[in-house]
């Protein structure tokens, strides 16, 4: 069974995992984050703007508050400019982190019942596995941004779990 000490652990490792490649990004020259590295999403920044849309998507349905502002096709160019990025997923990954706080374990309990925009259609799964898939889509991505990171000759930080300073 999941737990809310699980999502919060995963919360607050999702915040330290996009604090670490954020500072990567900032570093980096526009050209680099937006070169085509034959990924699923093409890019570093095309793939960190879907993982932003997704998580922006699901915390629409894990709180009933505003969602990405573009649909699934455009959620590789949520963003344009690097700096509204980072800002959005800061507030973001607050957000995440305020959500997973405020559980209780009822909350993981029973449908969630939403609209897929990437199916169109309508789906109700146990909320629970809505939350694992949640956060596993977050640690997909952002191991493909990881892999280009490296291969564009950046260091990233260490992605093991059990590696999470405890004041991340």
């Amino acid at each position: 069974m999941i737990t809310i000490e699980y999502c919060r652990e995963m919360a607050r490792y999702n915040a330290w995992q996009n604090r670490g490649q954020m500072e990567i990004f900032k570093s980096m020259k526009p050209a680099e984050l937006r070169k085509d590295r034959k990924a699923f999403f093409g890019s570093i920044f095309a793939t960190a703007n879907h993982l932003l849309w997704g998580d922006q998507l699901w915390m629409s349905r894990f709180d009933g508050g505003l969602g990405p502002k573009c649909g699934g096709a455009d959620s590789v160019n949520l963003h344009e400019d690097l700096q509204l990025f980072l800002g959005d997923r800061l507030r973001t990954d607050a957000r995440i982190e305020r959500w997973a706080k405020g559980l209780n374990q009822i909350d993981l309990v029973g449908p969630l019942t939403y609209h897929s925009v990437m199916s169109d259609r309508e789906f109700s799964k146990p909320i629970a596995l809505c939350a694992v898939h949640f956060f596993n889509h977050q640690t997909h991505h952002r191991g493909q941004i990881h892999a280009m990171l490296t291969a564009a000759g950046q260091r990233p930080n260490d992605t093991d779990l059990v590696l999470m300073p405890d004041d991340a």
